[in-house]
């Protein structure tokens, strides 16, 4: 940011609604049974994926839908937590499992999980400040760095890639 611009503080609903509008977007993919919720990234946007991990304690599988873009072969999300303090329960389980799937619109992938570091993830974060401007602000209302979680397709698992 420059000297002499004021940053502004970005507007989030309250935390009652976020997690409302996750519950709907959960129901409704469940509803639809994935026909609806998931969606390709937009032309300098993002889509939109469902990321099934294993349970750090419980061992049981857990999923979410998140925001992603793609980077070459692989997917990447931020584990944001609503901007929310914290990390988000998934990210936490990726950590402690980092082979997982995720379900796209045309269809599902083994990959593991891993936190972007250094050079790439300046790169990376850098990508998602162009497709949301006020990421910076965003990211600023949390206590701890916004990890940027890259999906790389799971070795040995290539030849279950959509389009192969």
């Amino acid at each position: 940011m420059s000297v002499g611009k004021r940053a502004t503080r970005p507007w989030l609903p309250p935390r009652w609604f976020i997690r409302l509008a996750w519950s709907v977007h959960r129901g409704l993919y469940r509803v639809f049974r994935g026909r609806v919720g998931l969606w390709r990234p937009r032309a300098n946007g993002w889509g939109a994926l469902r990321l099934t991990t294993t349970g750090r304690r419980s061992g049981q599988q857990r999923s979410v839908i998140l925001g992603y873009f793609e980077d070459g072969p692989n997917l990447v999300t931020l584990a944001m937590n609503g901007w929310g303090a914290g990390e988000p329960a998934w990210w936490l389980n990726l950590q402690t499992h980092p082979d997982a799937t995720v379900d796209l619109v045309d269809g599902q992938r083994p990959v593991r999980g891993r936190a972007a570091t250094g050079d790439e993830r300046s790169r990376l974060w850098a990508r998602w400040g162009e497709i949301d401007t006020n990421l910076d602000g965003y990211a600023a209302l949390r206590s701890s760095e916004t990890a940027v979680v890259v999906l790389e397709p799971r070795p040995g698992a290539s030849d279950t890639l959509p389009g192969n």
